[in-house]
């Protein structure tokens, strides 16, 4: 008991915090908000990593799965101006809280920044950290 005690303290231990989202825009016509946490971000050369957060106002529902947020880790090439999701969490509830509704830790592939976009915004945001 001691031991599964243990194992459960060390893994929810080096989950990644996501304690200071910071808006980085609202798109109050498409009923979402997307944050970052800066803490969360990694730089090994020019290629970054950053977790953050679409906050849905509605409801959404795509392949029969209804979901009201989404933290991704994305992945930015700061020289090429391309990005990637790592990984993304689906939850019930806004702002990352309630159940899990689908998972998915499998490294997409490398596409464009499209220069004015949420996700320029963001690797922006990432690639200017040191």
């Amino acid at each position: 008991m001691t031991a599964l005690l243990l194992i459960t303290l060390v893994l929810l231990s080096s989950a990644p915090a996501y304690a200071e989202w910071v808006m980085v825009v609202g798109n109050e016509e498409a009923g979402v908000t997307v944050y970052a946490d800066p803490d969360t971000i990694r730089r090994t050369g020019n290629l970054v990593k950053a977790w953050h957060l679409n906050d849905f106002k509605s409801e959404q529902i795509v392949q029969g799965i209804s979901y009201l947020s989404v933290k991704a880790q994305h992945q930015y090439d700061c020289t090429t101006n391309r990005e990637r999701i790592l990984a993304l969490t689906k939850f019930s509830g806004n702002m990352g809280r309630g159940k899990v509704v689908y998972k998915d830790s499998h490294a997409r592939k490398w596409k464009p920044v499209t220069p004015g976009s949420v996700s320029h915004e963001l690797g922006k945001m990432a690639c200017s950290k040191k």
